[in-house]
């Protein structure tokens, strides 16, 4: 049953990255793994139960991933590998992310819960922040605010740029949007970076540095 259920996910996944969720229907769903309707509403009663599992799948593998960073020392290049892998796991659940903000206003369930994974990640980029301060590759703070706003708009721009790459027709699932992402993403850090910051950062988009 198990196996049905996870079918059925990854076929609704599929179609919601195709076509957008509002697009596609139970039948649709159905259809596509030659099932009736009444067998996938057994498992899944209407099309946001779905939603809501697909959600969770994806929250399961960022929390594996970042589970798997404690015991490694934090560097701009573990940053860049992190990122790297957030982004191509949105890539495959691309369906949220392009339609974000209807999603969360439609589905109370997934809102609360987003909105308290994004104090987690306030607090995982305070962390790295300390750390990279400890190290000498980043700057003390000019004044109280300037490392929170800066976060502020780092996870903004994370949530945002996977529609961004669809609105302007940016091929999906490449390596170099996925680059140039994770480029733009850090970039945002280098006004803040000491000397040897800057160095570490230009080892690590060398291609990017020198356009």
């Amino acid at each position: 049953m198990e196996n049905i259920k996870q079918n059925i996910l990854d076929a609704s996944r599929k179609l919601f990255n195709e076509a957008g969720f509002s697009q596609v229907t139970i039948r649709m769903i159905a259809n596509k793994l030659e099932i009736s309707s009444g067998n996938l509403n057994y498992h899944f009663r209407k099309r946001e139960d779905i939603l809501e599992a697909l959600y969770f799948e994806m929250v399961a593998i960022f929390d594996e991933r970042v589970q798997r960073l404690g015991d490694q020392p934090i560097s701009l290049k573990l940053m860049k590998a992190d990122i790297q892998t957030s982004m191509k796991r949105m890539v495959d659940y691309r369906f949220f992310w392009s339609d974000l903000y209807y999603l969360l206003k439609s589905n109370d369930k997934i809102k609360h819960h987003f909105i308290k994974v994004k104090a987690d990640r306030i607090n995982g980029y305070k962390m790295v922040f300390d750390f990279l301060m400890d190290l000498k590759t980043l700057k003390k703070p000019s004044f109280a605010q300037e490392y929170p706003f800066l976060i502020d708009r780092m996870i903004d721009y994370s949530n945002t740029w996977l529609y961004a790459s669809e609105l302007y027709e940016v091929k999906k699932n490449s390596v170099e949007t996925v680059e140039v992402a994770s480029f733009q993403l850090l970039s945002m850090l280098y006004p803040y970076l000491t000397a040897s910051g800057h160095q570490d950062f230009q080892n690590l988009f060398p291609g990017f540095m020198l356009r």
